[in-house]
């Protein structure tokens, strides 16, 4: 039996800028330069108090200012949640890490074809993003949550595992 060949051109990976994401984000990087395949970042708004403080962790608190004083309407408007989809400072704050980690670790450059930010339930807007970008193969993190919670609520990564069209490849936070 003869094994297709793996192509690899368009990877989206999904981040809702936890610890796990960022972990994530090392396997989405290593299997772009291995397929030289492009990077689309998709990062779903949900109500959520610890957003700036996310997005400090990630960008750096100084860049974070910077950010929110070019576009301060914006920026304000994507922490308070009153702004509609496609945030200029939130697609400016995830450029800038991004740029940041393929420019600080050797041999960890990456195309990035995409930023794309939109409000809603992250499951949805993951699988739509994968779709019309005619992804290959979408990366995202878990925190590993079990028990009654995710019984009741299932995971984000759950739900993308079973209404994904492409394989998904789910990164668990290590201990």
């Amino acid at each position: 039996m003869l094994l297709p060949k793996i192509e690899i051109k368009k990877i989206l990976y999904a981040t809702d800028l936890s610890e796990s994401a960022r972990q994530a984000l090392a396997y989405s990087v290593s299997l772009a330069n291995f397929y030289n395949a492009g990077i689309t970042i998709v990062h779903a708004l949900e109500e959520s108090p610890g957003m700036d403080a996310a997005i400090k962790y990630h960008v750096g608190p100084e860049r974070w200012a910077e950010i929110k004083k070019e576009n301060e309407h914006n920026a304000r408007g994507a922490i308070m949640r009153k702004q509609h989809e496609d945030s200029p400072a939130m697609k400016a704050a995830l450029k800038d890490f991004y740029k940041d980690v393929s420019e600080k670790f050797e041999n960890q450059s990456f195309r990035l074809d995409e930023v794309v930010v939109k409000r809603g339930n992250p499951v949805d807007i993951i699988i739509e993003a994968a779709e019309k970008k005619n992804c290959d193969l979408i990366v995202m993190g878990t925190h590993g949550h079990g028990g009654l919670a995710q019984m009741m609520l299932g995971s984000t990564a759950q739900k993308v595992l079973k209404q994904a069209k492409v394989p998904v490849l789910v990164v668990r936070l290590p201990e």
